[in-house]
């Protein structure tokens, strides 16, 4: 630090009338970038850029700045547990103090980001580096900081492979991700028509050119996730991820299928290496699900599977509750009750639940259905309940979808806004 009391071994930083005694040391590489910018500063015009004012007899540093919000701050960039709101505080303005700072969203708790994104979708609040009190990248990153630069292309790197709308190449990398995985889900499904098994066993170099383009495609996947694994954060979660997970799963199979042909053989007699072949082949569907990770909709539906399993295994509780109901009575009313014209149909309590099912669901395959009267009379109640039960948990779920839906929305807008700009620059 090249500015200050000189002998000085500690600064004072006095946020909102809250002072806190710092070892000069330890500002270089403090993890408050706004904090750390204060080791560069080689005169007052400098340290007025970074705080309200300076008294150099106490060496103390000002900060106008709310208190309460720092010191919450501070307990999470010291390690002493987890960043959440302040309380009593409104949730944009702790956001704002975060960002003065030099701390992202990113740095909340879960339940503080749904919080924050619900606040701002509501006001239509968007933070930049144009508006007053929030800083840009840039300007906030601490002065004479070394591996800045290698930092900075890490966290370029991996917003352009996990955020498709966060940058003009993150959008042209999905957009290739997307045809890949079109091309992929097109090859396996043509590969099961009759008319292409037949056409490749007439003519060998079809079916060299289908598994040159599925090589490709897995080529590309593979690539994609070895990069997104190197450039992320923490590996540990990187690992934990959903997404993540269904890349694996769909990338793995077409490597044991591989070693698997190479061990026993193209045209290989062993039945069950044949049919596990043919299961890993299927298992290539999971290709499609990648989609989530371009596509609002299908983030939007995962997401609200997530929040509402209770409203899910509710409903199935539900559904489990009348079929057993259902199935029992329309079985005894069917088959149980005059067994010289009974329904062969109803032959069973699991044969009746199918019916029940189906029913419940109002689909009526027509496969299966009651010939007595007070067969009938049950079959409309089951039909009737199951509307009734159905309805009851999809109200909530239909609520958690719609609010899921416009926090992905907002939080898509808010990059959208940095495409832009990029753009035009």
């Amino acid at each position: 630090m090249t500015f200050g009391r000189s002998g000085a071994a500690s600064v004072v930083l006095n946020v909102g009338g809250a002072r806190y005694s710092l070892a000069r040391e330890l500002l270089k590489d403090f993890p408050l970038r706004r904090v750390s910018r204060l080791h560069g500063c080689r005169s007052e015009r400098d340290v007025l850029e970074v705080c309200d004012d300076y008294d150099r007899e106490r060496n103390e540093y000002f900060f106008d700045r709310h208190s309460e919000a720092f010191g919450f701050i501070l307990l999470y960039v010291r390690g002493h547990g987890k960043l959440r709101f302040a309380p009593r505080m409104c949730e944009l303005s702790f956001y704002n103090e975060m960002i003065y700072w030099g701390l992202e969203g990113t740095h909340l708790e879960y339940c503080c980001q749904r919080r924050l994104d619900d606040r701002m979708s509501d006001t239509y609040t968007f933070y930049s580096a144009d508006e007053p009190g929030a800083l840009g990248r840039d300007e906030a990153r601490p002065a004479g900081a070394e591996v800045a630069p290698s930092r900075r292309w890490l966290e370029r790197m991996r917003r352009t492979f996990e955020e498709p709308t966060s940058s003009l190449a993150a959008q042209i990398l999905a957009s290739v991700s997307v045809v890949f995985v079109i091309v992929s889900m097109v090859v396996l499904c043509a590969s099961t028509l009759p008319d292409w098994r037949a056409a490749a066993a007439d003519n060998r170099s079809l079916d060299d050119r289908s598994r040159i383009i599925e090589a490709i495609c897995i080529g590309w996947f593979t690539a994609e996730c070895i990069v997104r694994f190197i450039v992320s954060k923490n590996k540990c979660e990187f690992v934990k991820r959903p997404l993540n997970i269904i890349d694996l799963l769909a990338i793995t199979p077409y490597y044991i299928s591989v070693l698997m042909t190479v061990f026993t053989g193209e045209n290989s007699q062993l039945q069950r290496a044949g049919v596990t072949l043919r299961v890993l082949r299927m298992m290539r569907i999971f290709w499609v699900i990648k989609l989530a990770r371009h596509f609002i909709g299908l983030q939007t539906l995962g997401l609200t599977l997530k929040r509402c399993y209770r409203e899910m295994v509710m409903l199935l509780v539900f559904i489990c509750v009348a079929m057993a109901i259902f199935s029992a009575l329309s079985q005894l009313l069917e088959h149980g009750l005059d067994l010289e014209a009974s329904n062969k149909d109803f032959a069973s309590i699991p044969a009746a639940c199918w019916w029940v099912i189906i029913s419940m669901t109002t689909v009526g395959y027509g496969d299966m259905y009651p010939i007595t009267m007070p067969g009938r009379i049950l079959g409309g109640v089951c039909v009737v309940s199951g509307i009734v039960l159905l309805a009851l948990p999809i109200t909530f779920i239909y609520h958690s979808f719609v609010q899921c839906y416009h926090e992905l929305k907002f939080r898509s807008a808010r990059y959208s806004r940095s495409l832009s700009a990029e753009f035009l620059n």
